[in-house]
């Protein structure tokens, strides 16, 4: 595709910041690469926690019942089995690394909300000397001293994401979706961020738009988790396979450049 293609699907005001307010004219890639229009409309954050509001979400028309969630679903199975070959002797490397840098597991399990509002157990590389999964998780900080040395790298590469591969063979998560928060933190959320339930209308993903935009590292206010909401939301209403092909791709460079996660 000539960069001027890439500018093309860049430019629409799914990736502009504050773009979704009531009745913004947003812009969609579909799966044939065209554009099209529509509107996105804010709910009250009084409902966001609840079934109204999850079933208030629009999905793109091919996230609906039919062919695009059995395309979308294909691709995690495939992308995350290719994954897990390819990405043995990473994995194993990484392990042998965690156990000499630290004591306790490689692995660290924590409870986090998906599909349809119900929790699931996510899997990461662990990364701190303790592991929080209770009704008070506290969030990384920049130079969060429960952070490994080990665990800062894998932070900040999102290598400590990838034991989620096995979620989404699992079909707990996808490759590509809003990324699924600690029980703690959706509890926190819920009431105080608008639409903030409607991104459990779709699995949680490994990687997301709102990450490849930017937004990694800590929410400190609600504010932060809004435009991670927002762009979630833009996601679910406007999704494609060319999307998340796009965003797969964007990933990969977002790992090599982004300081934002720590």
């Amino acid at each position: 595709m000539p960069a001027g293609g890439l500018a093309l699907l860049l430019a629409p005001g799914l990736l502009a910041p504050g773009a979704l307010t009531a009745g913004a004219l947003t812009s969609q890639v579909s799966a044939s690469g065209t554009l099209a229009s529509g509107t996105l409309a804010l709910s009250p954050a009084g409902e966001a926690g609840s079934a109204a509001a999850i079933a208030r979400v629009r999905p793109a028309p091919a996230f609906r019942p039919g062919m695009g969630p059995v395309a979308k679903r294909a691709l995690d199975v495939v992308g995350a089995a290719l994954g897990l070959v390819l990405l043995l002797p990473l994995l194993l490397v990484v392990a042998l690394l965690i156990k000499c840098d630290s004591r306790g597991p490689v692995l660290f399990r924590q409870s986090r909300i998906g599909l349809g509002n119900r929790p699931f157990r996510v899997w990461k590389f662990r990364t701190m000397t303790c592991c929080e999964n209770g009704s008070v998780v506290r969030q990384a900080r920049r130079d969060d001293p429960r952070v490994t040395r080990i665990g800062r790298v894998l932070r900040r590469t999102s290598l400590d994401e990838l034991p989620q591969l096995v979620n989404v063979l699992l079909g707990s998560m996808s490759l590509v979706g809003p990324r699924p928060h600690a029980v703690a933190h959706d509890a926190q959320f819920t009431g105080t961020v608008a639409r903030y339930a409607e991104r459990h209308a779709v699995r949680p993903g490994i990687t997301g738009w709102a990450q490849v935009r930017g937004c990694r590292g800590e929410t400190p206010n609600a504010a932060a988790m809004q435009r991670r909401v927002d762009l979630d939301l833009a996601y679910i209403e406007h999704w494609s396979l060319l999307l998340d092909l796009l965003i797969l791709g964007m990933t990969l460079r977002e790992i090599f450049r982004s300081q934002a996660a720590y």
